[in-house]
């Protein structure tokens, strides 16, 4: 052991002479590199002067629809629970759940023993108050009784009169009719339950034709019109369409979401749609306009500012928009762009973007033999420093022509990183000499 001691403490003084040798060599090589670097001007230069790497494209025309796509819920045209108007003992119910009635069948009829009874006495109290009053006219005509005892006759058979009519009345309440045409629900109550006034005994849904409610913004309110067609789909019939028409717009707009709310119907053959389902609405769009789109991440907004960044001279500039109807993906500009401008799509959220940062336009399909299809020019078309056409960067660590390498390495690092990258360009430049 006392013999293999010796022979570890040399291996470590000289691993530790290697390292060291090879440390202040590196430090050397980088002096001399930076002070090249200095004198020719050239490649990326100096971290002050770094290029912001960022995605880029150039906004032109496109054809967008001018219909409208929103989403909406399905109601019902007619809809009502039906409750009785008087209490009383259920004694038959006239229908099965589910089960399509016409106007005025019987839905429910209530015991209505008392109620004919006093129907009877009323009638009966009608009979002979008509008797007196006919007797009551003989005899004034005979000036046998007085004028008031005459009127007080007459007064009697109106108050007959009406009581017959309040009777019959309530006789027909505990019949409970169906007011339209539709589908009843499910029930709830059984026959011999009691019930009072204004129980929820079923629903009655007319199911044919069907309407739909949404709301459209203000900004598209003027392409809605009465009977502008429809498309509805819903998730219930995968693939299917139903199509309808407009047949109201609230007069009200609502001062929250600055929209409108407006009503369609749609022919609902086969009963297929509910009322309550979720609608996804189109509407009829009578030819296609250009417009100028940009996608949805280029966007920023700064309070109730939204602004992109353009490429002018090689330099981010701020231009500030407005945005009008949306498409899947990108929005429409109407303010602030014009064709041909250059938008940046991706990079522009960096904490380093400002108002005439140098960017520099990565190509969108590096994979492209050439670089030219699929890849943008630099901003202006200008050709990146020290690489030729179709070549793509050089990256740190590999042999590449000095003014290349450092553009590449500027490009790609923060600026905090620009002490590492100097050691970088030394040792390329030390392997090269």
């Amino acid at each position: 052991m006392r013999r293999l001691f010796p022979i570890l403490i040399l291996i470590v003084v000289i691993v530790a002479g290697v390292f060291s040798w090879r440390y202040y060599a590196g430090r050397s090589a980088a002096g001399k590199g930076a002070a090249a670097g200095g004198g020719g001007g050239g490649g990326g230069g100096p971290p002050g002067g770094m290029q912001l790497p960022v995605e880029a494209m150039t906004v032109q025309p496109e054809p967008v629809g001018s219909g409208l796509a929103t989403v909406g819920t399905l109601r019902a045209d007619e809809w009502v629970v039906v409750r009785p108007e008087i209490a009383g003992r259920i004694s038959k119910i006239h229908f099965d759940e589910g089960q399509l009635v016409k106007a005025g069948a019987v839905l429910f009829s209530l015991d209505s023993s008392i109620q004919r009874a006093s129907l009877r006495e009323a009638q009966a109290n009608l009979d002979n108050a008509r008797r007196t009053y006919t007797r009551s006219v003989e005899l004034s005509s005979k000036d046998l009784i007085s004028k008031a005892e005459l009127d007080n006759a007459q007064a009697q058979l109106a108050v007959a009169e009406a009581r017959v009519e309040s009777a019959r009345a309530l006789l027909e309440k505990t019949s409970l009719l169906a007011p339209f045409s539709g589908m009843v629900g499910l029930r709830e109550v059984s026959v011999g339950a009691w019930v009072n006034f204004g129980t929820a005994l079923v629903n009655l849904v007319r199911m044919d034709p069907m309407e739909v409610d949404f709301s459209v913004p203000e900004t598209a309110l003027g392409r809605v019109k009465v009977a502008q067609p429809i498309t509805v789909t819903v998730d219930a019939f995968s693939g299917e369409s139903f199509s309808g028409e407009v047949t109201a717009i609230d007069p009200m707009m609502d001062v929250n979401s600055r929209s409108a709310k407006v009503r369609a119907q749609i022919a609902n053959t086969g009963n297929k749609l509910r009322p309550g389902l979720f609608a996804r609405i189109g509407l009829g769009s009578e030819g296609s306009a250009q417009a100028l789109l940009v996608p949805e991440q280029a966007l920023l907004q700064q309070g109730e500012t939204r602004f992109v960044y353009k490429i002018v001279d090689g330099k981010a500039a701020r231009a500030e928009i407005k945005t009008g109807r949306r498409v899947p993906g990108k929005v429409e500009v109407v303010e602030g762009l014009k064709a041909g401008d250059q938008v940046i799509t991706a990079g522009q959220g960096k904490p380093m973007m400002h108002e005439g940062m140098p960017v520099m336009v990565l190509p969108q399909n590096p994979q492209a033999p050439g670089g030219a299809p699929g890849q943008q020019p630099g901003a202006g078309g200008a050709q990146q420093p020290g690489a030729a056409a179709g070549q793509q960067p050089a990256a740190a660590g590999k042999a590449a022509p000095a003014g290349g390498a450092k553009q590449s390495e500027a490009a790609d690092l923060k600026p905090s990183d620009s002490a590492a990258a100097k050691p970088a360009a030394g040792d390329s430049q030390t392997r090269k000499d």
